[in-house]
């Protein structure tokens, strides 16, 4: 660390000044609390001998805020734009560290845990997340929130993104600037917490925890647990396409096909015959189910293309197929169904136009014709997002 005896110095370079951490705090009327965040932040990296900077991200406060901050010792940057999101998005274009450490105004986290972020990080780490789980003070989180909202959302992170963060919400964080080129950051509400812990993960960031005391908070809250919480779990299934779309999607053809077979197999099931109302059941699973998988195709692709994602299941599949696999196959299913029509439409002229004796046949094969054609123009899709890449 550097280290220095005068009050948060920048250290001299070649005659340019230079920061080791930029402390980044947004802030929309905390005038109750902005002071003491600064002013323990400032002295936290003096006693510690860290030569860094404290940059508040004023949001649109109204009560003098920024003011204060600024006579506390703060760079004060403006951000009109509301949201969580914004407000962090600025302050990071602006700091001037090697280190980003982010925490919230309303004395919820101890800045004294500064020096312990920063070690962890000049240790090797790429990103450090406070765990605030195992050490809330009474009263420092809503029951909901503690038991519920955020314990679910943090195992639905881990489970679609495999990050191992225990508490994937904590507003204290500590980060190498460096790598925010490669997180791409975006989002301008309070998904914003969980959008830095995915691009951390998917960009192979080494993520470290560390526990961290959770105190009650100073002034009004800003959160509001179901329009927030919402927030977060649309941006997780968002990024998700292979759970949102694929899974569900293959679960449900898979199904739908099974119970389809069953019925034209004329299979007893459970000592029942299944007729041909699950057989219109089965065949809707099965038309649904395959246009899932093809939303979730095209979904990965516009990622892959415009957002930089990677995944190599993807990647390997889209090297190896190419459009007219796609249309050699959704034209095969699809005259494979319209024949199998005009087998049943003969029949019937054959019967003198009565009633059709084929239900079965024809529901299937129109199912048969549906898929087939979903799957021409799904690639065709595919490959007009696939023009960015020259496909």
């Amino acid at each position: 660390m550097s280290t220095t005896t005068t009050d948060v110095p920048l250290a001299e370079s070649h005659g340019e000044p230079t920061c080791l951490l930029s402390v980044v705090i947004p802030c929309l009327n905390e005038a109750e609390n902005i002071e003491q965040c600064v002013s323990t932040a400032r002295a936290a990296m003096t006693a510690a001998g860290i030569a860094g900077e404290v940059v508040v991200a004023d949001n649109g406060s109204i009560d003098g805020s920024a003011a204060l901050a600024e006579l506390a010792g703060a760079r004060v940057i403006e951000e009109p734009v509301r949201g969580y999101g914004s407000a962090y998005l600025a302050g990071f274009g602006e700091a001037r560290g090697t280190y980003i450490l982010m925490a919230d105004a309303d004395l919820t986290y101890d800045f004294n845990e500064i020096p312990r972020f920063l070690a962890a990080l000049e240790a090797g780490a790429d990103m450090v997340i406070g765990d605030r789980m195992q050490n809330i003070q009474p009263g420092a989180m809503p029951w909901h929130h503690r038991y519920i909202g955020n314990p679910l959302l943090s195992r639905l992170l881990n489970l679609l993104f495999h990050t191992g963060v225990n508490d994937a919400h904590c507003g204290m964080r500590a980060f190498r600037r460096e790598h925010l080129e490669r997180l791409d950051l975006r989002t301008r509400g309070m998904e914003f917490a969980s959008e830095m812990v995915v691009r951390a993960a998917k960009a192979g960031l080494e993520i470290d925890q560390m526990p961290i005391e959770y105190r009650p908070r100073g002034g009004e809250s800003k959160l509001s647990s179901f329009r927030d919480g919402w927030r977060h779990l649309r941006y997780l299934m968002m990024h998700s396409p292979k759970h949102l779309f694929i899974f569900p999607g293959t679960a449900m053809a898979t199904l739908g096909g099974l119970i389809c077979a069953t019925v034209l197999a004329h299979i007893d099931v459970l000592g029942r015959r299944w007729e041909v109302h699950t057989l219109i059941g089965g065949s809707l699973l099965l038309i649904i189910g395959t246009q899932l998988v093809g939303l979730g195709l095209c979904a990965h692709a516009y990622a892959t293309y415009f957002m930089g994602e990677r995944d190599p299941w993807f990647d390997r599949a889209r090297e190896r197929l190419r459009l007219e696999h796609g249309l050699t196959l959704g034209g095969a299913i699809a005259l494979i169904g319209a024949a199998m029509i005009l087998a049943v439409v003969l029949d019937w002229v054959q019967r003198g136009l009565g009633s059709l004796a084929q239900e079965r046949l024809a529901i299937f094969a129109a199912s048969l014709l549906v898929i087939g054609i979903q799957i021409v123009f799904t690639s065709f899709l595919l490959s007009i997002i696939g023009l960015r890449r020259g496909a």
